[in-house]
């Protein structure tokens, strides 16, 4: 399987806004069900939530120019915040998570994630490059995240 990264300009995020949206769905369904709750925010966005977030993304099109796994993020102060991670079920692991979260901390010094708490897949990920848990908070009860960061090491 061929695999391209991109980033998405603005207008290329809204002509796969469906697509973008169908994967996210797809992608937070599969969380859901491994954490054994639905209430995850991205999990019910529309179209319109997805193109008013303010994220600009990466995205990995398949040999038939798919969308298999997109990451939406913010850059704030040389600190990415990794808001969206999502993988085409279809394209589960063939390591595109780990492609879309290494380019995406390329882009800045420091990276900062949360994901469920209960998601041990996308924690083993997060730890496995080097982010280190900081807290686990509970945005609507009963819904646990943790929070990771990563602060790339600058050696000389």
């Amino acid at each position: 399987m061929t695999v391209r990264t991109r980033r998405l300009t603005a207008e290329q995020v809204r002509a796969h806004a469906p697509q973008l949206v169908e994967l996210q769905h797809k992608a937070y369904a599969v969380e859901a069900e491994v954490i054994g709750d639905d209430r995850i925010p991205p999990l019910h966005e529309t179209e319109s939530d997805l193109l008013s977030s303010g994220l600009e993304w990466l995205a990995c099109f398949d040999e038939n120019q798919q969308i298999a796994g997109a990451a939406g993020y913010t850059l704030e102060d040389d600190v990415i915040d990794l808001d969206r991670l999502m993988i085409s079920p279809a394209h589960h692991r063939r390591g595109l998570g780990r492609a879309l979260v290494m380019e995406v901390m390329s882009l800045a010094s420091q990276t900062v994630v949360a994901t469920g708490r209960e998601n041990a897949p996308a924690r083993a990920l997060y730890e496995s490059l080097g982010f280190v848990h900081l807290s686990d908070i509970e945005p609507v009860p009963g819904l646990w995240v943790s929070r990771y960061s990563r602060t790339e090491t600058i050696r000389g």
